[in-house]
């Protein structure tokens, strides 16, 4: 594993089969050489939650994920008492008459906390650094979000009736936001950013023969061709990087070798998740971009 330079860490990941460009490579290699939380910002399906998980694979440690979602609290991204236990080992005590205060400091130890994502990447750290992936920030409240400030900024946290945790060394953490809402200045403040973009065509070819390599080349070509296009109309949800992946295995398992209006009509849900949407492509130039993806030269095997 060679991270010494933006090069490296680009054919690093090439490796592990995700194909970044220089700009990328070169803020992924800032974020691990300064020790800064990444914040990728970009268009669900573009490849930025793949991103971490093909972090966590070329640094050999674990990935942590904490999904956020409307309502999610600190207790449920840092930790947690287990109740249950707690009681039980109370009424255990009463029946030997121990000790009370000995009980209080007993079930507030470690063997009684549950460790939610945020903890447990400081603490799984001591050694290897783990990854932490905290995915689609934006759609958690603004208080979680500010929440979060005071971990990225000192890695620790502090629990009243055990004191203060701090990471032995920093993970490396990863922010994903599809832009539903903008984040907070003070959150960007603390990372290095990225808007990760749509793939350009030849990127995306490389990325399909990468991904999927029993595609034809020329199918490849066709398919993110389509997709180039289909990205250009004002659909409510335009698809991504995955979205094209899985069209590809679906016409491959079909025995499809090229592309034709009735395949893509056909298979058309692998792309587009909305009714409306399928029914502009069809209404507005789904024949038309059909011809055009046959146009372009096929791409060397």
């Amino acid at each position: 594993m060679d991270l010494s330079s933006a090069e490296a860490v680009q054919e690093s990941i090439r490796n592990l089969d995700y194909i970044a460009d220089s700009t990328l490579s070169t803020t992924l290699f800032l974020a691990l050489a300064l020790e800064k939380p990444l914040f990728l910002e970009g268009e669900a399906g573009v490849g930025k939650t793949e991103l971490a998980k093909v972090l966590a694979k070329l640094l050999d440690t674990e990935l942590i994920r904490l999904q956020c979602y409307e309502g999610l609290d600190s207790n449920s991204a840092l930790y947690e008492w287990n109740y249950a236990k707690q009681l039980l080992h109370i009424k255990m005590e009463e029946g030997n008459k121990g000790d009370t205060k000995q009980v209080e400091k007993d079930i507030f130890s470690e063997e009684y906390l549950i460790e939610r994502p945020l903890l447990r990447a400081l603490v799984r750290s001591k050694e290897k650094p783990a990854v932490l992936l905290i995915d689609e920030i934006d759609r958690s409240d603004e208080e979680f979000e500010a929440f979060l400030l005071e971990i990225l900024s000192d890695f620790q946290i502090t629990i009243p009736e055990m004191g203060t945790i701090k990471a032995v060394r920093n993970p490396v953490v990863i922010l994903t936001s599809n832009r539903t809402r903008e984040i907070h200045d003070a959150l960007k403040r603390r990372c290095l950013y990225l808007w990760v973009d749509y793939p350009s065509f030849e990127k995306e070819v490389e990325i399909v023969r990468t991904k999927v390599p029993e595609a034809p080349p020329h199918l490849a070509e066709q398919i993110c061709r389509f997709m180039g296009e289909a990205r250009t109309m004002d659909f409510y949800k335009r698809p991504g990087v995955a979205e094209t992946l899985d069209w590809a295995q679906a016409l491959l398992a079909l025995h499809k070798d090229e592309l034709d209006a009735d395949s893509v009509r056909d298979t058309i849900g692998c792309i587009l998740k909305y009714q409306d949407d399928i029914k502009r492509l069809d209404e507005e130039g789904l024949d038309k971009m059909v011809a055009t993806a046959h146009l372009a030269p096929e791409v060397e095997a």
